[in-house]
């Protein structure tokens, strides 16, 4: 999937690339790049809308532009300014990870231009609540782990969706558990991706060694046409600077692909400012309200139950309540925060049991809500129209999304 921010300012300069960037109910596609080689699909995220994919793929594709190596330097800066854009120097950071320590135990800053023309980076801009996000990662450290010796450096440009995910102890805990080794930069005030033009996540920037960017993706799929550029990008680095040359194995070619389906339900947002999909209460609203559920539901409409306290990104339980929701997918995701609640998960009026995600006890249907994240709540093999119901018992527990897959 794809999302998107809405409301941010358009491509800074790089429209002529990105004309053909298709949106519709949040998701699109679009590739740039540098050298041959076929299109795949790509899904991103763009928030504040539902999810959905668009009608034509074929209008995403955007077409590559070959650029022979130069030895001559000016002649090749030349050649690149008339084609490409330079890699903007990261933003006002709010934070750093994976960059190492100052004498005074500060983390050390990482800025593009002490890397142009030592390295090529893939930046890559995410958030770790985003399913999107994540399903891209063993793709990430895969790269990493081939090529970091051979010149590449990756930088995570992590720009929050919610509140919680400005908390750097919150984006390290998420680092952790992803396992992910490369740089990690927090862009709390979205400065780095404005001046990027950005609007999706996720999306990765490929900056060659003089500081271009030459190839760009928007979203998930296309891993082995990223990781063909990004070997491109790397020979070109081993001419100029010396050094050898990657192999043409492409490791993503191992990593199994996740398959994006058409016609699942949308993301659903409980937070006032997003919840037009409440169907027993007024969207827009945030304060205190009591939710009746109607005898008559319908599918991809929210539901609750109980006494709930709305904000402008979440809705947080005042005691017992219930969650519905009738949905068509394979997988349930929920970005959720409790102080260690459990809840308990129905499909179809039924403990989930052999159908719990990996976040849920499958003997007991429950799990376990701790941190701000992203928790996996059911798992089939094949698509199906289902109702999750979720029974909370207590106080504390915010939901901000459902998510589909």
């Amino acid at each position: 999937g794809v999302r998107r921010h809405q409301g941010d300012a358009p491509g800074r300069g790089r429209q002529q690339f990105l004309e053909a960037s298709g949106e519709r109910s949040g998701h699109a596609q679009a590739h740039v790049g540098v050298g041959q080689g076929g299109h795949g699909a790509g899904c991103a995220r763009r928030p504040h809308q539902g999810d959905g994919l668009p009608d034509d793929p074929e209008a995403q594709r955007v077409p590559h532009v070959a650029v022979p190596t130069i030895f001559d330097e000016a002649t090749r800066i030349a050649q690149k300014e008339r084609l490409f854009d330079r890699a903007p120097e990261i933003q006002k950071p709010a934070g750093f990870i994976n960059t190492g320590t100052n004498p005074d135990g500060t983390a050390r800053p990482i800025t593009i231009a002490e890397l142009r023309g030592k390295k090529v980076i893939l930046l890559d801009i995410w958030t770790y609540s985003c399913i999107n996000c994540q399903r891209t990662i063993p793709y990430l450290n895969a790269w990493y782990d081939k090529y970091k010796d051979q010149g590449l450096e990756i930088i995570g440009l992590h720009t929050p969706e919610f509140a919680f995910e400005r908390d750097i102890e919150n984006v390290e805990w998420a680092v952790s558990q992803f396992k992910l080794k490369y740089p990690q930069v927090l862009d709390n005030d979205y400065a780095t991706w404005r001046e990027l033009g950005n609007n999706y996540w996720p999306r990765k920037y490929l900056i060659d060694i003089d500081g271009f960017i030459v190839y760009d993706h928007i979203g998930e799929g296309s891993y082995e046409e990223t990781e063909a550029a990004i070997q491109r990008a790397l020979m070109e680095r081993a001419m100029v600077v010396g050094g050898e040359s990657p192999d043409s194995t492409i490791v993503a070619e191992t990593i199994p692909e996740y398959e994006r389906e058409r016609g699942l339900s949308p993301e659903i947002y409980f937070g006032a400012f997003r919840n037009q999909s409440l169907g027993n209460g007024a969207p827009g609203q945030t304060g205190v309200k009591t939710y009746t559920l109607p005898e008559n539901r319908i599918p991809n409409v929210l539901y609750l139950s109980g006494t709930w306290d709305t904000s402008s990104e979440s809705a947080k339980t005042t005691g017992p309540a219930r969650i519905f929701f009738t949905y068509r997918a394979r997988d349930v995701y929920m970005v959720a925060s409790a102080p260690g609640i459990k809840a308990t998960i129905f499909r179809d009026g039924i403990p989930v049991g052999a159908f719990a995600g990996e976040d849920v006890d499958p003997k007991t249907s429950t799990v376990e809500f701790k941190e701000n994240r992203l928790y996996k709540l059911i798992q089939e093999k094949e698509i199906g129209i289902h109702t999750i119901e979720i029974r909370i018992e207590e106080p504390g527990f915010d939901a901000y999304t459902f998510t589909f897959g």
